[in-house]
């Protein structure tokens, strides 16, 4: 993807405790005040499975696995956020997320790439596609219907992305997050532990780099 020149740094709180790993956010209440509320690990991808980059990968390899772990660093809809893995041109990841993924009401889990507008406009967004599939067991995945031209209903990298540890917005709020969201009943499936994320063959608006993962939260991680 072209990444504009502005840079953007954002930072994600961990906590180290062994029993227990938490990723920080902020979490708003109605005297307005500022406090941090943790979000579960299991909610995020875990680790990577296998990464398979295309023509023009390479931008966040060197932080992996780091850079797509945890909350998504979104940078709103003027500005694609920085903290991604370049998929390159039909490149493809593999990823395990934390927990069991369940089909609940509505979408079930969002994959958050960097779209933005080009020149503010909400009407003409720069994306680079990709195609989603999921699996119980790692091995069968079943892929969700995705366009092969604008407005690329079904697919990824579509949505400009907003939430990120620098506001207080929850990567699981569907109304305020940004990002692509999945609901496993339009697939048939029940639940599902990996998600696979392949480039479309460098579509989109420029597709240099191919799509960029930031990160994945799960809303569903329960049986209902």
């Amino acid at each position: 993807m072209w990444f504009q020149t502005t840079l953007i740094v954002f930072g994600t709180v961990v906590s180290c405790d062994e029993s227990e790993q938490t990723i920080a956010t902020f979490e708003s209440d109605p005297t307005t005040e500022t406090q941090w509320s943790p979000l579960d690990s299991s909610l995020f991808i875990s680790s990577i499975v296998s990464f398979e980059p295309g023509s023009g990968a390479g931008f966040g390899q060197d932080k992996l696995p780091d850079v797509i772990l945890g909350v998504p660093e979104g940078g709103g809809l003027n500005y694609g956020g920085l903290d991604v893995l370049s998929l390159g041109k039909q490149g493809s990841v593999i990823i395990k997320m934390g927990a069991f993924v369940y089909d609940g009401p509505g979408p079930d889990f969002v994959v958050f790439e960097n779209p933005f507008a080009v020149a503010g406009s909400e009407n003409q967004v720069y994306v680079e596609p990709a195609t989603v599939a999921v699996s119980e067991d790692g091995i069968l995945f079943e892929t969700f219907p995705c366009a092969e031209h604008p407005p690329w209903q079904g697919c990824a990298g579509i949505t400009p992305v907003y939430a990120s540890t620098s506001n207080h917005i929850d990567p699981r709020d569907l109304s305020a997050a940004g990002g692509d969201a999945f609901d496993l009943q339009s697939i048939g499936l029940e639940r599902i532990r990996y998600i696979q994320v392949t480039d479309r063959l460098g579509k989109g608006s420029n597709g240099q780099a191919g799509f960029d993962l930031d990160a994945i939260v799960a809303i569903h991680t329960e049986s209902p």
